[in-house]
């Protein structure tokens, strides 16, 4: 494991007995807001996920799912001076009524940046969001993988999964 990884986990990891976003029973669980709001920390993995971009090139656009990795991409951008996108999880009932917030093009290719991916639910939602915008979704980049079927599902809708992390990798998983 690196340094990276070891501050991550002393900043973030809980055991316990806790409910995901996927319905899934976990006894850990990393609190993704206590590793993004911590600036030290927030800039070194936005500095190691964007080590990953230039794979990636050409691409024009980062997105992120709300709420979870807006700190996360706007920082990404920051570093790899691209534009981004904020995906919300539905379109919001007033003003502009929009599921996207920033500016995209139909055309553009786009890198998705995500927190913690478990089976992939909200990034899944994020990629039919912008597909449906006409955009190309070259990758979804994460800062951890749970391995617990995120992957799988991602490949499956033909998107380049490439995590910063992952739970075995962090020593919270024993190797299969």
């Amino acid at each position: 494991m690196t340094e990276l990884g070891d501050r991550l986990l002393a900043a973030s990891f809980l055991e316990g007995d806790f409910i995901l976003r996927s319905g899934r029973r976990s006894r850990f669980y990393l609190d993704k807001y206590l590793f993004e709001t911590k600036p030290d920390l927030l800039r070194d993995i936005a500095g190691g996920l964007a080590a990953k971009l230039s794979a990636y090139e050409p691409f024009d656009l980062l997105a992120g799912p709300e709420l979870g990795a807006v700190a996360i991409v706007a920082a990404l951008s920051l570093l790899y001076d691209k534009p981004y996108v904020i995906v919300r999880k539905v379109e919001k009932g007033y003003g502009t009524k929009k599921v996207m917030e920033g500016k995209a093009e139909p055309g553009q290719r786009v890198v998705i940046v995500e927190d913690v991916v478990t089976s992939g639910g909200a990034a899944l939602s994020a990629v039919e969001q912008l597909r449906g915008a006409g955009l190309e979704i070259v990758a979804l980049l994460c800062v951890v993988d749970r391995q617990e079927g995120g992957r799988e599902a991602f490949e499956a809708t033909g998107v380049t999964f490439d995590p910063l992390f992952t739970a075995t990798g962090l020593g919270i998983k024993k190797p299969a």
